[in-house]
């Protein structure tokens, strides 16, 4: 979900105000994914790298983040969403944060209709090295580490790879989400910026999804 400060900027508010107005986005988007039947949509929320944004901005994201999850928890429940999240719960998150992203995945643990997957306090390279160090603390030697003892070790392994990763925003880069999963995904960027993104823009882009070829390293039969 990026190009919410850009957004701002061409409006003349404040960088805060563009992360606010992305809410809309948001809710639309996840709406529009259910209603394809989409199985797991994730979101970028909130990087590692983020951390070195202003303070003030680092403080409304904290606390957006917060208030979004405490209004939106009980109507994705009641829709059959399964909230998780990705990403590490260290020192750094608030524990009103840490508390209430605990409450939203024991509300909605037992749904079916799509898992809703926040990347919270992630990064590519953060969730590998935290797999990595899980190997290492069960003790697994070098002879049985394999692409599938890490991928076991990941956040949530439990949560297929994505078919689709689509960035708004007109950047053409992977700025460190979802290194491992991404391996073999369909990748489509959009110019819109995120709080201008809807339902539309998401049926756009897996239209053009279905009309890649994915081989997966093989030939075309």
């Amino acid at each position: 979900m990026d190009g919410n400060g850009r957004w701002a900027q061409r409006q003349g508010l404040k960088r805060t105000e563009g992360h606010a107005a992305g809410e809309e986005a948001l809710v639309d988007t996840a709406y529009g994914a259910l209603a394809l039947g989409v199985e797991v949509l994730t979101c970028y929320a909130f990087s590692t790298e983020n951390w070195v944004r202003p303070v003030d901005e680092v403080r409304f994201l904290m606390n957006f983040n917060e208030s979004l999850l405490k209004r939106r928890m009980h109507e994705l429940n009641e829709d059959g969403v399964r909230i998780v999240f990705s990403g590490r719960r260290d020192w750094r998150v608030p524990r009103r944060v840490l508390s209430n992203m605990r409450e939203a995945e024991e509300l909605t643990r037992r749904n079916k209709k799509m898992i809703f997957n926040m990347a919270f306090n992630y990064g590519g390279r953060a969730e590998i090295v935290d797999a990595v160090k899980r190997l290492i603390e069960d003790g697994v030697p070098a002879s049985k580490v394999t692409e599938k003892a890490i991928a076991q070790r990941l956040y949530h392994p439990e949560i297929p790879d994505p078919d689709l990763v689509l960035r708004p925003s007109g950047e053409h880069r992977i700025s460190n989400y979802l290194l491992w999963e991404i391996a073999y995904s369909e990748l489509v960027f959009d110019d819109v910026l995120w709080p201008d993104f809807r339902r539309e823009h998401l049926y756009a882009a897996i239209e053009e999804y279905q009309r890649r070829e994915r081989r997966f390293g093989g030939l075309e039969s």
